[in-house]
């Protein structure tokens, strides 16, 4: 019996320092980003977004995926601490590209507690003259 009421203590102890640590969170101070008109003479454009861990753990940004080869991200991979920024560089080239709209996708993974974000991208490249 006395077995049975210590392993029954002992596993609510744990729970309640399991469910006590808050995990890490993240928010972005923008989403989107618009690169407006840019012309295919000067195809490369790069814009930075901004984070901040807003939990109370460690964030790690596990990957960062452009949903084509034309877009590049490049991100903080060392832990952030709680209220501290991170960043993540996104770079478009779009030589060889056709002029007109684009619209990419980022996919952000973290530890957080949303584990996925989308970031977005886009412009109007126009021909050059």
């Amino acid at each position: 019996m006395k077995k049975i009421a210590l392993m029954t203590l002992l596993l609510m102890c744990g729970l309640t320092v399991a469910l006590a640590q808050k995990p890490a969170e993240i928010k972005f101070d923008k989403l989107t980003h618009d690169f407006g008109t840019f012309s295919e003479s000067s195809p490369v454009v790069t814009y930075t977004f901004t984070y901040t861990n807003v939990g109370e753990s460690p964030l790690i940004i596990n990957q960062a995926v452009a949903s084509c080869g034309c877009t590049v991200p490049e991100y903080t991979k060392t832990p952030i601490k709680p209220g501290e920024k991170g960043q993540i560089k996104v770079t478009y080239n779009g030589t060889g590209k056709f002029p007109g709209h684009f619209k990419k996708s980022i996919t952000v993974r973290t530890n957080g507690v949303v584990e996925m974000t989308r970031l977005y991208i886009e412009g109007e490249m126009t021909e050059a003259k």
